[in-house]
């Protein structure tokens, strides 16, 4: 099997037993780039030559080391709103294009210290806001599986760079469903894990109380694997947890005889293809045949999730998005009378339509006289989504969805209608709104574009949800499967 068809796990362990060079990883990584890249366009900035450069300097290094940690020269790509040192990073906007950040996000550092090398930052809807990657300032991505289609998003350019085989995992953020839809729509793993659970210092804000990093990846070990080095508390983030990291793969290749699935009623509604329920519902009879109990739930308040999240989101994205003004640092407009002009002008030109749209949005929902109608009500939504959640988590261990309503749709099929773009994430929304894991899983194709299974666990509990989703991937061989081959 040729190198760039391993899963990073497999990559681990031969650099572990020394039987292959990080630079022969790399190099293979370098011919499928070249390959297939210029027509997916996964990267707003590519450092594959480099990293090849970097892991030249670490086949030395390998002979030199007794204790080889697990990502030890391995390649993975990073999230272009993930803060690099001295590496750009630029939200694929306009008003960041040219930003160098002068420090690593916490996540980064402790990818740092693992030895891996970083192949360059993925391509991304502008501050996260989208779902179909359409949204970048720069160029729009491709879907590996269909050149004509989205790869969904924001995550857009690490989901198609994982499933073109470009890379073998890339880290993604999550604020309503940004790494389980385009892992859905690419056919790879992409895991959201608990709020608090990965640190967001370095994580550039869209929505402060939903973001959050995850991975993307080949396989649901690997998921596990990236899930042990960035997980875990972080003085810089009051927001991180304390909880106690387990081994999350320890989690792996465990049975599931006697867990108890959940199925709530409310995901399998008008406007799910009748294709993708059928592959959906299979897959969870799969899982009953291997011992799982299956039973029906209901969290009637999720049917309010999109509605709750579009007033949530955008109100904390017009805070966050203020601290661009043309002052301190980023794009600065050149034609300007007085400050006042300045600030308006350098906004107008430096952000997109979809992130103007969100702020007015978010401005509106927090302004004087709306704030009780709309964002307070929102927040009380989000409370009763949470406690639906916790009374439905006393009678099973995990749910099953599907990850999104339909197959990745076609480049521009959404674009004059944002309405039915932010029902891309129907299904999603609500576990970032309740702050608890869900993990994507292909578990079928239709018309030879691949669907998705979306697992939501407990808060913390992402181990559960690593079980169940590594049992079932080794049930079917979806995760062998590459765009082309």
């Amino acid at each position: 099997m040729s190198l760039w068809k391993k899963s990073l796990t497999e990559l681990s362990s031969a650099v572990k037993n020394k039987e292959v060079k990080p630079s022969e990883i790399l190099e293979a990584f370098l011919e499928r780039t070249q390959k297939v890249e210029p027509e997916i366009k996964s990267y707003v900035t590519n450092l594959i030559d480099k990293a090849y450069e970097e892991a030249k300097k670490k086949d030395d290094k390998l002979l030199k080391l007794e204790e080889i940690p697990d990502l030890f020269g391995l390649p993975i790509a990073i999230k272009d709103n993930i803060i690099t040192k001295e590496i750009r990073t630029t939200c694929s906007s306009r008003i960041l294009e040219n930003f160098v950040p002068p420090y690593n996000a916490t996540v980064i550092e402790k990818l740092n210290k693992q030895g891996y090398i970083i192949t360059g930052k993925t391509n991304l809807d502008e501050f996260a806001m989208g779902s179909s990657t359409e949204n970048s300032a720069f160029f729009t991505t491709r879907n590996p599986w269909d050149y004509e289609r989205v790869p969904g998003g924001s995550s857009g350019g690490s989901a198609a760079a994982v499933g073109a085989g470009i890379v073998p995992a890339a880290l993604g953020s999550d604020t309503g469903g940004s790494i389980r839809q385009p892992a859905a729509f690419c056919g790879v793993v992409g895991l959201k894990p608990t709020y608090g659970r990965v640190s967001r210092y370095g994580l550039v804000a869209f929505a402060s109380s939903l973001d959050q990093i995850g991975p993307i990846t080949r396989t649901v070990e690997d998921a596990a694997l990236l899930m042990n080095v960035i997980s875990g508390w972080d003085r810089r983030d009051s927001t991180s947890s304390k909880q106690e990291v387990p081994d999350f793969t320890s989690y792996i290749g465990k049975d599931i005889k006697g867990l108890k699935i959940g199925v709530p009623k409310e995901f399998f509604i008008e406007g799910l293809d009748p294709e993708i329920k059928n592959i959906v519902e299979n897959a969870i009879k799969q899982l009953e045949k291997e011992g799982a109990v299956i039973e029906e739930v209901s969290l009637p308040t999720t049917k309010y999730a999109i509605e709750a999240y579009y007033i949530i989101a955008p109100s904390e994205a017009s805070s966050n998005l203020a601290r661009y003004d043309g002052v301190r640092y980023g794009y600065r407009t050149s034609d300007y009378k007085d400050l006042e002009e300045m600030y308006s002008k350098t906004r107008d030109e430096g952000f997109g339509a979809e992130v103007k749209r969100r702020i007015m949005l978010g401005t509106y929902s927090l302004s004087s006289g709306y704030y009780d109608a709309y964002y307070l009500k929102a927040q009380k939504v989000r409370t009763l989504i949470y406690q639906e959640f916790m009374d439905v988590f006393q009678k099973v261990d995990i749910l099953a969805t599907p990850t999104t309503p339909d197959i990745a749709f076609k480049i521009g099929e959404k674009t004059s209608d944002p309405i039915q773009m932010y029902l891309s994430d129907i299904f999603t929304v609500s576990v970032n709104m309740a702050g608890i894991p869900g993990i994507s899983i292909p578990c079928g194709f239709k018309d030879g574009l691949p669907v998705g299974l979306q697992l939501i666990g407990k808060p913390f509990d992402e181990g559960t949800l690593l079980q169940v989703a590594h049992y079932y991937e080794r049930l079917n061989d979806f995760y062998k499967r590459f765009p082309g081959e």
